[in-house]
């Protein structure tokens, strides 16, 4: 297929390389056009895969989505309230969207955008990206680890199995189908598993140590994590939802056995898949997974009265300690939800 990928930091040029790898052909775009800066025809790719895979590159978001025949949305979820109206202007309505990650409701806020324009391709919400990633120089990523399942859900929910079915011809790895975009949001492990790192080991962040983040995911920071999980999958259930397990998220990942959080963590350590925490404030660990993920828990729980006291703990304290609101999330500013469950189910104006 022809895939375009939007997004060049380290996710996009990671699936960029996988997709590739698969025998799809690539076009890789940079919303800022600094990802692309000094690469080439081509993506080298380390670590869980290896080798050089060619790409285009584009210079415009038209460019990239003329002749493609899906694309994928790879950023961070704080540039999407800026990005996806970008996106929506610019798209073929025939052309399908993948998201990775479904942060908060970016799904739905992308179908809000595309309400007027009546028949349109499905989007897809992905729980996570198909890999885990670093970006190691222009055109060079290594790649710790390509997930063995990602969870996955469609507006409208009825393309679910279809997109699902795209996705693995795409990335290879499964995708269980979900029955609506709020199940990825909510399955995604990240929001959870790097708020609580971040909390436990801020002074090696600020001091710009280099910290191998799961061999330092201790019995007591496990605690925490499934504490917040537990909070997490009681707000899934009340809206009628199941969430996969912190445990089979990392194992998903990395293929270690499951088990006890810091027990899995260590495995991952020993078998050479761990990768290095953040070493400087302005992290997405906290500055994308705290307001498009335990933030956003907040904002959906206090609409279905369900209590969060432990991850509302968590996001006050790591709000004093970055010193910002961590709780402001773009993409619900201007969501009319005035039922949720039709507009998960069919999208906004279809």
């Amino acid at each position: 297929m022809n895939l375009a990928v939007l997004g060049a930091g380290a996710i996009g040029p990671a699936a960029a390389a996988l997709a590739a790898s698969r025998g799809h052909a690539v076009v890789l775009w940079s919303p800022s056009g600094q990802g692309t800066a000094g690469m080439t025809d081509h993506i080298e790719a380390e670590g869980a895969l290896t080798g050089r895979f060619p790409l285009r590159l584009a210079t415009t978001l038209e460019e990239a989505l003329a002749g493609a025949e899906v694309a994928l949305l790879a950023v961070p979820a704080y540039a999407h309230a800026a990005l996806l109206p970008r996106i929506a202007a610019a798209m073929p309505a025939s052309l399908p969207l993948l998201i990775a990650p479904a942060a908060a409701l970016s799904p739905l806020a992308f179908e809000a955008l595309r309400a007027t324009l009546g028949p349109r391709a499905p989007v897809g919400g992905l729980a996570t990206t198909p890999t885990t990633a670093r970006r190691l120089a222009p055109g060079r990523v290594r790649i710790p680890a390509i997930r063995a399942a990602v969870d996955l859900a469609a507006i409208p929910a009825a393309d679910a199995p279809a997109l699902a079915a795209l996705a693995t011809a795409l990335f290879g790895h499964a995708c269980p189908v979900a029955p609506d975009v709020l199940q990825p949001a909510l399955a995604n492990a990240n929001p959870i598993i790097h708020a609580v790192l971040a909390l436990a080991n801020v002074t090696r962040i600020e001091r710009g140590e280099a910290w191998p983040q799961y061999a330092l995911m201790t019995e007591a920071s496990g605690r925490l994590m499934e504490a917040l999980q537990a909070e997490r999958d009681a707000l899934a259930a009340n809206c009628g939802l199941a969430v996969i397990s912190l445990a089979e998220s990392l194992h998903r990942a990395s293929g270690v056995p499951r088990g006890a959080l810091h027990e899995m963590g260590q495995a991952i350590e020993a078998g050479g898949r761990s990768v290095n925490g953040p070493a400087a404030m302005e992290t997405r660990y906290v500055t994308e997974d705290v307001p498009f993920g335990l933030a956003f828990y907040l904002w959906l729980a206090a609409r279905r009265g369900v209590p969060m006291p432990a991850t509302e703990s968590v996001v006050t304290v790591l709000e004093s300690l970055w010193g910002r609101d961590l709780r402001r999330n773009a993409l619900l500013d201007g969501l009319a939800l005035h039922d949720l469950s039709a507009a998960l189910r069919d999208g906004i104006g279809r």
